[in-house]
């Protein structure tokens, strides 16, 4: 593997989210953003014209230009790919942790230069908000739904996919300590609980956790469909194990005792995710539940979207009962 960049471990304090507050995970990252400039001096990048919605500022830095070389905002302009391109310059060049910032189904604009940065193998980040159908009225064409599963096939390529503001400050850990290839953030528009996640901080970087116990039923979700997961898991009898796996190719490292020990053995499994099911039987297995949206989108308020495509926590827990009762040896 190359290693274009040694840098120090970063660990980030945060603001102190307070549980049960409710907070778009782009704009925890908002709030990081100083902490993160001045924990790391070389952090450069900028949006493609977007930095107001993806939050992707730091504030206490000028923008570079011609006249100002020491600017840390760069605008990049409408024009994905060559910011894409950019980056992965800077990337390789050494000496700098840049990164790009836009909306997630933007991100096929600058597919190429994302391949390119895993087949580098550079430290490239990219950081996309607005990561699912729940950012709302702006419609289909703005609401990602194969791309997880398209990014996530990306030899190389790390997705983290933080379930609250918490995590979000771990994600960003991770993606400062990666050195061996590039990594995508992926953020929310809309406002999610910060979740109690007391003892088990850390763990976004093994790529999944226990966030719930449980011995009869495990559903696994990713970035905001964990609180829903939470939420649904209220709603069904018996003993439900929740797990937060924000990142797949972290917890494809983890040793198997450890893998066993989140996703349990012999007990029946649930991913919940707002995008394509694609991919999700090498984690919930040939006969276990997938519930996703394998089909385009809607142009309505997210609470709206949710109802209509079955992404409430009722919805979700009739969904699951039904599976449960629908086979024989699950009663």
């Amino acid at each position: 593997m190359h290693s274009f960049y040694e840098p120090k471990p970063v660990r980030l304090a945060g603001p102190g989210f307070e549980v049960g507050k409710e907070l778009a995970t782009r704009a925890a990252m908002g709030e990081l953003f100083e902490e993160m400039a001045e924990a790391v001096p070389n952090f450069i990048g900028g949006a493609a014209d977007l930095v107001e919605s993806t939050k992707t500022e730091i504030k206490s830095s000028p923008r570079f230009s011609k006249a100002d070389r020491a600017g840390r905002n760069i605008a990049f302009g409408i024009r994905e790919h060559a910011m894409g391109a950019a980056v992965n310059g800077m990337a390789a060049h050494g000496g700098l942790r840049p990164y790009g910032a836009t909306f997630f189904v933007f991100s096929d604009y600058m597919r190429p230069a994302l391949r390119i940065s895993a087949l580098m193998e550079v430290p490239s980040i990219w950081v996309y908000t607005h990561e699912s159908v729940f950012l709302g009225e702006d419609g289909p064409t703005h609401q990602p739904i194969e791309h997880l599963a398209s990014l996530r096939a990306m030899p190389g390529m790390w997705v983290v996919r933080p379930a609250d503001a918490g995590e979000t400050v771990e994600a960003w850990e991770m993606a400062f300590n990666r050195t061996e290839g590039p990594t995508i953030l992926l953020l929310t528009r809309q406002p999610l609980p910060v979740l109690d996640r007391a003892g088990k901080e850390g763990n976004v970087g093994r790529g999944g956790y226990v966030i719930q116990e449980g011995d009869d039923l495990v559903l696994v979700a990713t970035g905001s469909e964990v609180s829903l997961a939470l939420k649904a898991a209220e709603l069904l009898e018996g003993s439900v194990r929740v797990v937060s796996l924000p990142c797949w190719e972290a917890f494809d490292r983890q040793e198997s005792g450890y893998q066993d020990a989140v996703l349990g053995v012999g007990i029946p499994r649930v991913s919940i995710e707002a995008a394509a099911t694609f991919g999700w039987e090498r984690i919930v297995g040939e006969h276990g539940l997938k519930i996703g949206i394998d089909r385009f989108g809607a142009s309505a308020p997210a609470a709206k979207i949710a109802e209509h495509l079955g992404f409430t926590p009722t919805a979700i827990a009739e969904r699951i009962k039904d599976w449960m009762d629908s086979s024989p040896e699950r009663k």
